[in-house]
């Protein structure tokens, strides 16, 4: 296929992308999702457990019940980090989780809580090689990711190893970079920095998190819609950003309202696979799923 990640490769044609979780991390689990409707799958592990030898089991898994219906090797995967972006020191330290996540061979990661552009800049830099220049010095210090797990990574994604050390790197940054880098702005400190992180080179996709938002903003529990002036204001903000800075803005979508959301221009959605089959066909995607 031209590209290991099917997520980039919809982007990259204009198609918006439809996901949903991975479920269990399991090898048997990891078998049955490998025929997902979804383009990419996404592993929880902001609020449960950071299962590195599950997900490893998991990504195996794919491989065996694998190819996909388009081609592809594995559907993407994406996972949520479980530490926040409350800092630049803090992501630092946590940069750990980063570089097993990566080995483990996922294809995407995503920031919870992106508060600063320190954050999110030592986040990107987590995921780079040190010998990857693009974007360094405008924007971006050196790569922090060390040699020593790039051979697990490679075999997973089906590449030899110097294959994987040139495309293991943040698109569309790298034009050729395979790894999807997400952002969720969803408190009113990401708020006051929004525009800032969602501008750190190497970031790939956004969200506004309305559950969490929501809670930053006093609101218990307003995570569906209808959504509060204040609400509605902060997702604004993101979604600018995100047009601004040319990157893909997520936002949950249903049956009842995707169209009307592709074509204000969100670009990735969840709401499962009835959703997803009314937006492929208003879109005009020709990828089989």
């Amino acid at each position: 296929m031209p590209r290991v990640n099917r997520a980039i490769e919809l982007l990259e044609q204009g198609q918006p992308l439809y996901y949903t979780g991975a479920g269990e991390l399991t090898y048997e689990n990891g078998v049955e999702m490998a025929q997902t409707w979804a383009d990419y799958l996404m592993v929880e592990m902001e609020h449960y457990a950071f299962n590195i030898p599950g997900l490893s089991a998991f990504m195996r898994g794919l491989i065996a019940g694998g190819p996909t219906r388009s081609g592809h090797r594995t559907p993407t995967v994406i996972a949520t980090l479980p530490t926040d972006g409350t800092s630049e020191e803090v992501m630092r330290a946590n940069a750990w989780m980063v570089k097993h996540l990566l080995t483990a061979g996922v294809h995407g990661l995503l920031l919870c809580h992106a508060e600063t552009p320190g954050a999110v800049r030592a986040y990107v830099e987590s995921a780079r090689f040190p010998f990857q220049s693009i974007g360094v010095g405008e924007g971006l210090g050196d790569g922090r990711r060390g040699s020593g797990g790039q051979g697990t990574a490679a075999e997973l994604w089906g590449l030899s190893v110097n294959e994987y050390l040139d495309k293991a790197d943040p698109w569309p940054l790298n034009p050729q970079g395979e790894l999807l880098l997400g952002l969720k702005i969803e408190d009113k400190r990401c708020l006051a920095n929004a525009e800032a992180n969602i501008e750190v080179p190497g970031v790939g996709f956004a969200e506004w998190g309305p559950g969490d938002m929501g809670m930053s903003l006093g609101y218990e529990d307003n995570h569906d819609p209808p959504y509060p002036e204040y609400m509605l204001a902060a997702r604004a903000r993101v979604f600018a950003a995100c047009k601004s800075a040319g990157i893909a803005f997520l936002n949950g979508v249903n049956p009842d309202n995707v169209t009307e959301m592709l074509d204000e221009g969100v670009m990735i959605g969840s709401g499962g696979q009835e959703a997803s089959e009314i937006g492929r066909k208003h879109t005009g995607r020709t990828m089989p799923w």
